[in-house]
């Protein structure tokens, strides 16, 4: 572990009875780090958070967040980590206002930082509204909202993005990039490939609770890049898809040359075909 490693993961496993829910993870997050935990439901994604925010005993391995091992976190630490998962409860009785005002107080937090988050998620307008009659969209982004107020080091977010319609979706993508650049360490699930290119400096696919792969985001599309071909877009609207060759070469010489190639892109396969390469299964 380093100096600037927010979460340190070794050697962690977790059974329940006759099923094992995660084997054997390793893995460290760095300030200023999103990592992706990628893989599809019932992998073992939500088991990690809850071991590492210190909801569930890990049955081996060790692991600790911003220095601390996992068995000694207390209320301290959660004043420097933010938690958002689908079962953060809210005060339904209360508006979106007072939910945020009572998290404020308790880790004395300016009243105006209230006002400026909520704006960030898209429910200022809806401040005054009860917990209890938004949809489910607009809980999971006051929950976020709850989850970033103070700023943490360390955070924690399981599919944070899901259901949300796409332009607050870009507004929620923006807010954890610029908590990432202020050198939050961020744990990020999902199974959504777009959301994790994206956003996220490394990523490990997890698969039947095992990290079958990890690396950034191009070093996993990268190494699976067995068939190497180009599409290419010519000037007379005419697609046309080539493998790598020398007459492949020689083609496209001739057509920028020519003044002929509109476009041309790379076809290295996409994280969701990299998982499914790796493990067999579809992210779903």
């Amino acid at each position: 572990m380093t100096q600037t490693d927010l979460i340190n993961v070794q050697h962690l496993s977790k059974h329940f009875k006759d099923h094992s829910a995660l084997k054997d993870l390793s893995f460290s997050i760095k300030a200023g780090e999103i990592f992706g935990f990628l893989g599809p439901s019932g992998a073992g994604k939500t088991t990690t958070i809850k071991i590492l925010t210190g909801q569930l005993k890990q049955t081996t391995g060790s692991a600790s967040v911003l220095g601390v091992p996992i068995e000694k976190i207390n209320e301290a630490i959660y004043e420097q980590i933010g938690i958002v998962t689908h079962n953060s409860g809210l005060y339904d009785k209360l508006s979106v206002y007072k939910n945020l005002e009572i998290f404020a107080k308790l880790l004395g937090i300016n009243k105006s930082r209230i006002d400026e988050i909520l704006k960030r998620v898209g429910l200022f307008e809806d401040r005054n509204k009860a917990a209890g009659k938004l949809s489910q969209g607009m809980r999971q982004r006051l929950v976020l909202a709850r989850a970033v107020l103070h700023k943490p080091k360390v955070l924690f977010l399981d599919e944070p993005a899901s259901g949300l319609d796409p332009s607050t979706q870009i507004e929620i993508h923006r807010l954890i990039i610029e908590l990432k650049n202020n050198g939050t360490a961020i744990f990020l699930t999902t199974h959504n490939m777009e959301e994790a290119d994206k956003l996220c400096d490394h990523l490990a696919l997890l698969n039947d609770g095992k990290i079958v792969e990890t690396g950034t985001p191009r070093e996993l599309r990268l190494n699976h890049n067995k068939k190497k071909r180009y599409k290419i877009l010519l000037k007379n609207n005419e697609e046309v898809t080539l493998s790598q060759s020398m007459e492949t070469t020689q083609k496209i010489n001739w057509w920028m040359t020519s003044n002929e190639l509109v476009t041309i892109h790379s076809c290295e396969p996409t994280l969701e075909t990299v998982f499914l390469e790796v493990t067999g299964r579809k992210l779903i």
